[in-house]
């Protein structure tokens, strides 16, 4: 696995060569800080009506939070695999000592270390939040444990559209076409009966996170995420290995 990580070296390389990540991670700040400010403003009146959800969890249940999670997953991995292509770049990488396993789990490895620093600047508000009061630990682990699992799937995701699509634009559109869909159907679980809305629970990503920040992993979500993220790394694999010998 050595040539994943010089390629996940490489690929973080680039990222941080351009101006795209600083847009993604201004723009995303943007939209944290202000979904923070929104919960800490408001948070004390929710309190007051009775309500028993933490700041945290409040967060995490902004929907503009997934609106960007939603937008950024593609535009961050779209050049992945389809800039490469475009280029001619991927032929030299394909001919070059290096396997197809190493070529998708380094990029893999660059893209879910972008997503995560995208959320460490999030931290600061857990800071914050415990200097007004009691900040329960385990819950925002168990948040940052969710949102490193959604990133899983979603970056792995995003890596197999690259690997198809021809274009930035084509693999950036049909990873939101599946994302979106996937976490629109999941919504479904708040709607329809058993044993629809079970199955549906596992695609829920709303309500992944909504249980992950009130400090409850459910192990069949995270089997789902972890599952879906190893059959998408596996198809990319199996796409690059067939250009490689088509």
């Amino acid at each position: 696995m050595r040539g994943a990580f010089v390629i996940a070296r490489r690929e973080m390389a680039s990222f941080f060569g351009g101006t795209m990540a600083y847009v993604v991670l201004t723009v995303w700040l943007v939209v944290a800080g202000l979904s923070f400010e929104f919960v800490v403003e408001h948070f004390a009146q929710y309190a007051a009506a009775g309500a028993t959800d933490t700041p945290l969890r409040a967060w995490f249940q902004m929907p503009l939070i997934y609106i960007a999670i939603l937008v950024f997953a593609p535009i961050l991995t779209m050049r992945l695999l389809a800039e490469e292509r475009q280029s001619g770049r991927l032929e030299g990488l394909m001919t070059a000592p290096v396997s197809a396993t190493a070529i998708v789990f380094g990029k893999f490895i660059a893209a879910m270390s972008f997503w995560l620093a995208l959320w460490f600047p999030t931290t600061f508000y857990v800071i914050i939040l415990s200097r007004y009061g009691d900040v329960d630990l385990g819950a925002v682990g168990s948040a940052y444990l969710g949102v490193a699992m959604l990133g899983c799937g979603y970056m792995a995701m995003g890596l197999l559209a690259s690997a198809l699509a021809g274009s930035q634009v084509v693999a950036a559109v049909l990873a939101t076409l599946v994302l979106s869909g996937a976490f629109v159907l999941g919504l479904g679980e708040y709607f329809l009966q058993e044993p629809i809305a079970e199955v549906l629970a596992y695609v829920n990503v709303y309500g992944h996170m909504e249980q992950a920040a009130a400090g409850v992993l459910d192990s069949r979500r995270v089997v789902f995420h972890l599952s879906f993220a190893a059959l998408c790394l596996f198809l990319a694999v199996r796409v690059l290995e067939y250009r490689r010998f088509a």
